[in-house]
């Protein structure tokens, strides 16, 4: 195997990708669903703020706005996705050498339906992702760099994406190669990537939604779904367009309905995830609460889901944000120096509360 031609073909694959991209918007466009998406939750941001004290253009919007592209974009196509093809196809011939089973030939997921390979995927995905978004609050070295995210003083959609280039290498090399083992292609990271976009967007969002109102969402792309036979979800057959609404609304209501209740224990949401970014832990977590990506259910059923009371107003951040680089180029280089110093700091003065 010529691990360099990969590593090259890596390189101009995506940067024709990336220059495509740019130059041909349409709907399965990740560039133009990034601003789309950014667009969407800014606009809720406008129209209905959950901290209607804070700036419409809060503390570092434009930073956070240049590391959305950044850490989506440029990194990627400067050094991750080459390096990430030739250690998929480097796994596979260890695998495929010691045990003579080509994993990425032989997974059944190949032949599955699109909606059963997406759902595993994104499942597979959020749960690699909460263990090692764990694994930056509890090891010293990757926490100073985890604390670029944590530098967040006022919240809001593009928080999101504020985050050192070293956490994707570590988030990157521990989801993406179980992924692409078990067959999961770039088409269906695409539509896994977009949909864990909006999630993020909304966590961090300056909003706060009933659950009511997000479960009626879910239940309307699943009835969208449905209703054109989206994702090999092929439940009717050649439906009128009166048809297509019906299914549509009972969806959404139904998703409301039965969701609801339920939907902010399943998901994420920007009333928990304020918690993660509080300045002050509560007592008994010294290395953090709520570290769910896009599902709140692992925090729940490991114990780390946490919300004391309505933390609308909490400060943010940690102890010595104040003194933490506030531009970009201190921001990407901060970390290396500091590898290996004090652990996450353990702050036990939040009010008493519930739970969560």
């Amino acid at each position: 195997m010529n691990y360099w031609q990969e590593f090259v073909d890596g390189y101009r694959g995506y940067a024709r990708y990336l220059w495509h991209e740019v130059t041909h918007p349409d709907w399965h466009n990740y560039f133009y669903w990034l601003i789309l998406v950014s667009a969407f939750f800014f606009a809720l941001e406008l129209l209905s703020p959950w901290r209607k004290g804070q700036p419409r253009f809060r503390k570092d919007f434009w930073l956070d706005f240049f590391y959305m592209f950044f850490n989506f974009f440029l990194f990627s196509l400067i050094i991750y996705n080459a390096a990430s093809d030739v250690v998929v196809v480097f796994f596979n011939n260890i695998i495929e050498t010691v045990t003579g089973f080509d994993l990425q030939a032989s997974n059944p997921l190949r032949s599955a339906p699109l909606w059963l390979i997406l759902i595993v995927g994104f499942f597979v995905r959020d749960f690699v992702q909460w263990w090692t978004h764990r694994l930056l609050h509890r090891v010293p070295a990757l926490w100073e760099f985890h604390k670029v995210h944590h530098s967040v003083e006022q919240m809001g959609f593009a928080a999101h994406l504020r985050y050192h280039w070293m956490e994707t290498i570590v988030y990157r090399s521990i989801e993406y190669v179980p992924l692409a083992l078990m067959g999961i292609g770039l088409y269906d990271f695409f539509i896994i990537h977009i949909f864990t976009l909006a999630i993020g967007h909304y966590n961090h969002s300056n909003i706060t939604v009933p659950g009511y109102v997000t479960g009626g969402v879910v239940g309307l792309l699943i009835g969208i779904a449905i209703s054109t036979s989206g994702f090999d979800i092929n439940l009717l057959s050649d439906p009128s367009t009166l048809q297509q609404l019906g299914v549509v609304v009972v969806s959404a209501a139904g998703g409301s309905l039965l969701l609801g209740p339920f939907m902010k224990k399943i998901f994420n949401s920007p009333e928990m995830h304020i918690w993660h970014h509080s300045y002050d832990l509560p007592e008994g977590h010294p290395h953090g609460i709520n570290f769910g990506i896009s599902l709140a259910m692992w925090d729940y059923l490991f114990g780390t889901a946490v919300i004391p009371h309505n933390g609308r107003d909490i400060k943010l951040g940690f102890p010595g944000v104040e003194r933490f680089p506030n531009d970009f180029l201190g921001q990407v280089t901060y970390g290396f120096g500091h590898a290996g110093g004090e652990e996450p700091p353990s702050v036990d003065n939040v009010a008493s509360g519930e739970e969560g």
